[in-house]
């Protein structure tokens, strides 16, 4: 295993630490200030390098800070660990913006450091085995015995050029399966055209389709090659064919049938040597059925019918497409790509997906731009995920977020928690959590069901992470919550809100100064 590496001009805190993670079978290498560091990562082969940087935030002759933007220049990947005391509280937001995995206060108990190191050390192999999956990586993603079938028929439609209907829900992938069947066919040295009919008006999509002439129409000053002529010698991809006007169907026909076409206002046919894939979200036979479709054309297209399953058919795959699509987003953005926990990629594995593949591409882009620490967790998902945990029944195995803020001193990765708490309507991040926190007669709060299921869900995420704090760690945001919502309803008023709270003015005055909500 590669080494931790510890950094900090304080010897007896590299002592400690050294004998620490020794007794945890963990191999160190100490530094005393960043220039050694960046040294050493210069003359050090990657596969030797560290598999965790633990970094002091302020040191003779450089900032961990500044060390931690050069670091994540050269191993991006690398989770590093500032630590710092109780006043750096604002460069411990700046770490978190740099990338940091973790902040560890000072004075730091020895345990609770040690079980961090560990945490971090198990994110870093898990990211790594995920990295090198995500290496090796075909255009396609999935493990799943359903999506398998898919990439054997791929595979046996390779030396083929025939008609194939894609069916499968929207969002399910259709585009990507009709490129694979175009870059895996005698075809791929040609073009791949895709155009969605249901997107196009229908008064242009005649003209998408087949071109026009100069003078054709109005607006029509030059002659337009459509997609048919663009696609000559490679593949047409046609998606939502089920929703082609009527006498256009009768046009496609026509070109299937003998690949000859004419331009709109054009008198001269016109060939193209095209190979036609289409797809669609909705039962041709039904539509053919309500005379909608023309029954010729069904059976044109259903040469090969390749069926896409459904995200919610295929489980097994949200952990791999999470994280690919969570790396896909940070490219995109140039941002550092967030790591997720089991809990959450668990939690997200029951969601159904009602949007399919496309819904979690963009659950991971949302989650690259809004979560807020590096390690995106159960309370980061987006509410229609919570949501949906929230109307689960009390005896299930609830991975439900905390609607509750943070400790005090508030992580840096809780900002935006306490910050909404201090808002005038403080109460309106819980009510994201709709349908299950309405308001009942019963309950003229928030909904018994929904609270407890969340409670019960962040006490048993911390008891799995082995934390032995956990009834202080909750107590201290449960009550952080009440007193925030309770001065944000008063505007401030402490006196009002101790009553309102049904607690003494000493009792809030106290439990403010204990929980540091000054």
């Amino acid at each position: 295993m590669k080494p931790i590496w510890i950094v900090d001009d304080d010897q007896s805190i590299r002592f400690v630490l050294e004998k620490a993670l020794l007794r945890e079978n963990l191999p160190t290498r100490s530094f005393t200030n960043p220039q050694e560091v960046l040294k050493a990562l210069a003359d050090t082969p990657e596969s030797e390098g560290p598999q965790i940087l633990v970094s002091d935030i302020r040191m003779p002759g450089g900032s961990g800070l500044d060390l931690l933007e050069k670091v994540k220049e050269k191993l991006p990947g690398l989770p590093v660990i500032i630590m710092t005391a109780f006043s750096d509280l604002d460069s411990a937001v700046s770490a978190f913006q740099g990338g940091a995995f973790e902040y560890l206060p000072k004075p730091f108990d020895l345990p609770k450091a040690v079980e961090l190191i560990h945490r971090a050390v198990e994110e870093s192999q898990r990211e790594e085995v995920a990295e090198e999956r995500m290496t090796a990586a075909p255009e396609m993603l999935g493990q799943a015995p359903a999506m398998q079938d898919v990439f054997r028929a791929i595979g046996r439609l390779s030396q083929s050029q025939v008609t194939v209907l894609i069916t499968g829900e929207s969002g399910s992938g259709k585009e990507l399966v009709a490129r694979a069947l175009h870059k895996h066919s005698p075809r791929s040295g040609g073009p791949f055209v895709a155009i969605n009919t249901a997107a196009i008006p229908k008064d242009l999509l005649e003209s998408e389709l087949f071109g026009h002439e100069r003078g054709a129409f109005t607006g029509a000053q030059t002659m337009r090659r459509g997609r048919f002529e663009q696609a000559d010698g490679g593949t047409l991809f046609l998606d939502e064919i089920g929703d082609m006007p009527f006498d256009l169907q009768t046009r496609l026909l026509r070109v299937l049938s003998d690949g000859h076409f004419y331009r709109v206002g054009g008198h001269s046919a016109v060939r193209a040597n095209v190979r036609v894939i289409a797809a669609t979200h909705q039962n041709l036979e039904q539509r053919v059925k309500e005379g909608v479709f023309r029954e010729d054309l069904f059976h044109r297209l259903n040469v090969i019918r390749l069926r896409l399953p459904a995200l919610r058919e295929r489980r097994e795959d949200v952990p791999m497409l999470t994280r690919f699509f969570l790396q896909q987003s940070a490219k995109q953005l140039g941002v550092e790509p967030k790591r997720i926990s089991e809990a959450a990629l668990r939690l997200l594995g029951t969601f159904d997906f009602p949007g399919n593949v496309r819904q979690l591409e963009n659950v991971c882009h949302w989650l690259t731009v809004m979560a807020p620490a590096q390690v995106i967790e159960v309370k980061d998902l987006p509410p229609e995920v919570l949501a949906m945990a929230g109307e689960a029944a009390p005896g299930a195995p609830a991975a439900m977020p905390s609607v509750l803020p943070a400790t005090s001193p508030v992580p840096p990765h809780h900002e935006a928690e306490a910050a909404a708490l201090r808002a005038p309507e403080p109460l309106a991040p819980v009510g994201a959590l709709a349908p299950a926190a309405q308001p009942s007669e019963a309950s003229p709060g928030v909904s018994g069901l929904a609270w407890e299921a969340g409670l019960r869900a962040e006490a048993l995420a911390l008891l799995e992470e082995g934390r032995t704090d956990v009834w202080d760690a909750l107590t201290h945001r449960f009550e952080t919550c009440l007193i925030q919502t309770a001065l944000a309803n008063t505007r401030g008023r402490r006196i009002e809100a101790a009553q309102k709270l049904g607690i003494g003015r000493n009792t809030i005055t106290r439990k403010i100064q204990e929980l540091n909500l000054e």
